[in-house]
């Protein structure tokens, strides 16, 4: 046996994503509200990134100023090279002559930029923890309501046995005392129907909570009737209520029609998801990204960006003097050269950002002309390849720009993706886009009759009557997306 070495060329190609490119695709696909908690931490960490006050010259950073694309140095030493670049420029800084302070008063606009990031939100858990620590309970049953507390869902309501409450704790405490603890959980934490095994129950507690007036208000007669008898209807014909067989239960319940329709009305004013009122972490205000106005003088839509409550970056100047100081240690010159280029590299990101979304929103305003005109029902098929190759950029550029963007327009607040859909031919040759038939499909179902809702196949039909042929399947799936019941649950009763 004989090994041997030996070496040889392989001529091969490898394509890499540069920082710069990711980074650039980042800061595209981020709305406005993402992108401004993405600024306040760019401008905590990178010590060369400045927030100055809104001006007409945006400071953008020129074609002159890039630089060869290096890989970012990401080394936990940085604290310590800035400790030692305080050290050893400080007194060169001091001895080029006195630097600009600010006014007594005046505010600082990198630290604004960084105050206006949201802090992160208290839990449901951590908030009924501290209510449940206040609450005047026996001591022993402190502990297991913990436990009980820390295994809710994010509804509020308990979605586990009380044996997987028991493991999670990993304590040995027995079903009775885990009973007793769920009870005084559900009794002593607002709002009511918190710690429920189930909707129904959640609404059972609900109800006895504002019979007993536990929900800081005291029934009238007529709202104590029609809060008894949901009580009925939740504990002994539930099925029937879900499925909107209200007659069976007229008939097996002794009410009338008016009693349960008085009792049905004064369910829906309950929590379906209690735990939703105290914590609502995923539910964020809509902040546009386009505002979109109506020019009466020359007939047209215009569009801008709205934007006006980011911050205006530059790269700071002194430390991209230091960058090139020769007279500066190599390994901080080295630092906060990877700070400049990374400042430099988001302000480009940003720039990217604003003209390509500026210039989709004006194709797209200018090929769903109709939509703004006339409404949802006119809007037409429209693939984003074709405004990519209008614009002269990638169907992925023009994705990433529309993904979570938000479109103030004359209409209302509008999805900016909304306007991509595929669609259909209708009968009289035009075209119709698929969204443009879910409209159409919620307007036939709005004018309908409650008393004789429409069927999926009378829907379709009454489409047909419009131009617009379908299939009832698809009607189906339309009526599911827009989160509309089938036509027994649409049924009015009495």
């Amino acid at each position: 046996m004989r090994f041997e070495h030996s070496q040889r060329t392989v001529a091969g190609q490898q394509m890499r994503m540069v920082p710069r490119l990711i980074q650039s695709m980042e800061v595209l696909q981020m709305p406005a509200a993402e992108l401004q908690e993405r600024i306040a931490q760019e401008l905590e960490r990178n010590v060369a990134l400045e927030a100055g006050e809104p001006s007409f010259d945006l400071d953008l950073v020129r074609p002159e100023h890039e630089r060869p694309i290096g890989e970012p140095d990401a080394s936990a030493e940085g604290f310590e090279r800035l400790g030692e670049m305080e050290r050893a420029y400080g007194e060169l800084m001091d001895a080029e002559g006195p630097r600009p302070r600010r006014a007594d008063g005046e505010r600082d606009a990198k630290m604004d930029a960084m105050a206006n990031a949201p802090s992160r939100g208290e839990t449901l858990a951590e908030r009924l923890l501290h209510d449940w620590r206040l609450a005047e309970v026996d001591p022993v049953l402190r502990a297991p309501g913990e436990a009980v507390i820390e295994s809710l869902d994010a509804d509020g309501l308990l979605d586990a046995t009380l044996g997987e409450v028991r493991a999670g704790a990993g304590a040995d405490w027995p079903d009775e005392l885990l009973e007793r603890a769920l009870r005084a959980v559900q009794q002593k934490l607002d709002p009511p129907g918190i710690g429920a095994r189930d909707v129904r129950e959640s609404l059972l507690l609900q109800v006895d909570a504002a019979l007993d007036g536990r929900d800081g208000s005291e029934p009238s007669e007529a709202a104590r009737a029609a809060l008894e008898d949901a009580r009925t209807i939740l504990q002994g014909h539930w099925v029937d209520f879900l499925e909107n067989r209200l007659p069976r239960i007229e008939q097996r319940a002794h009410l009338p029609m008016a009693r349960i329709q008085a009792a049905r009305d004064m369910l829906r004013r309950l929590r379906l998801s209690p735990g939703r009122d105290l914590v609502d972490e995923g539910a964020r205000p809509i902040v546009p990204d386009v505002v979109v106005e109506y020019d009466a003088d020359r007939d047209r839509y215009v569009a801008a960006l709205a934007d006006g409550s980011l911050p205006v970056l530059r790269v700071s100047h002194e430390y991209r003097r230091m960058s090139k100081d020769a007279s500066v240690d190599e390994r901080t010159r080295d630092f906060v050269g990877t700070n400049v280029r990374s400042a430099e590299w988001l302000i480009e990101a940003i720039h990217h950002r604003r003209t390509t979304l500026l210039r989709v929103a004006e194709e797209v305003i200018a090929r769903q002309r109709a939509w703004f005109d006339e409404g949802p029902e006119a809007l037409r098929p429209l693939e984003m390849a074709e405004v990519a190759r209008t614009i002269g950029v990638s169907t992925g550029t023009v994705s990433r720009a529309v993904s979570g963007k938000w479109m103030q327009t004359p209409r209302g607040m509008v999805e900016l993706r909304r306007f991509f859909s595929g669609g259909l031919r209708t009968d009289d040759g035009g075209e119709a886009s698929f969204e443009a038939v879910r409209q159409m499909v919620k307007d036939v179902v709005e004018a309908e009759d409650r008393a004789a809702p429409l069927s999926d196949e009378a829907i379709a039909q009454r489409l047909k009557e419009r131009g617009v042929t379908i299939a009832r399947r698809t009607v189906v799936k339309y009526r599911e997306q827009l989160g509309i019941p089938s036509a027994r649950h649409r049924k009015s009763h009495g």
